[in-house]
This record gives C-alpha cells, sequence and structure tokens, in this order.
C-alpha cells in the first residue's frame, strides 16, 4: 500500500479556539465536516475533534490517521499481514476510510482521499 501521509488526532473542548491556533501554526485553512455528534477541522496535518465524551473516548483509542492511495489496497495488505478491520471501508466526507487493529494491538484509521463523497 502506498501511504501518502500521516495526521495527528487531537481531542479539544472549545474547537473554534483550537482551529484558530492550528491554522495559525500550521499556515493550512481549516476543512470542517461531522463525524456522528463530534465535529472534526482537518488543518494541514492535524484532525481536531471535539463533542461528547462518549463519543471522543473512542475516537482516542485511535493512534493516527493515515492516508493511503487505496482503501482497497490497505483492506488486502493488512489482511495479509494479520490486522483485524473493525469498520469500514465506509464513505466519508473526505474520501473512504477504514479502522485497523494491528497485530500488535495499535489502531488506526486508514483514509483515501481519492473516492471522497
Amino acid at each position: 500500500m502506498d501511504i501518502l501521509g500521516t495526521s495527528l488526532r487531537v481531542c479539544v473542548g472549545d474547537l473554534d479556539a483550537a482551529v484558530t491556533t492550528y491554522e495559525r501554526l500550521t499556515g493550512a485553512e481549516a476543512i470542517r465536516f461531522q463525524r456522528g455528534g463530534v465535529a472534526v477541522a482537518a488543518v494541514g496535518c492535524f484532525f481536531l475533534m471535539s463533542g461528547p465524551e462518549a463519543e471522543l473516548s473512542v475516537l482516542r483509542k485511535i493512534a493516527a490517521t493515515i492516508a493511503v492511495q487505496d482503501v482497497d489496497v490497505a483492506v488486502a495488505d493488512l489482511t495479509a499481514v494479520g490486522a483485524d478491520i473493525i469498520a469500514g471501508p465506509l464513505a466519508t466526507p473526505i474520501g473512504r476510510n477504514l479502522i485497523a487493529r494491528h497485530p500488535d494491538g495499535s489502531v488506526f484509521e486508514y483514509v483515501d482521499r481519492s473516492q471522497g463523497v
């Protein structure tokens, strides 16, 4: 699979204040969307997330988001190394994604942006 980059996941209490900070730090403009009850802002290499603690507690278990060329190829490669596909692939506002647990127990989100909704 071609890994194109990674994004760090940051849970914040005040999304608007965090967006201002991270836009200034990265020089990038935020792309905002909702994911369930969680408001998300993609700013540079950061995914800022704010919402109900019940949903954030699940999101905190995902170490990072990994951008790949094609989620279908990622599924094949992850399965080949013994990873468990926990969720997906699913369409999201920024592309298809999946959640996988690696054999060592680490959990990552994989997303491709080539086929966004």
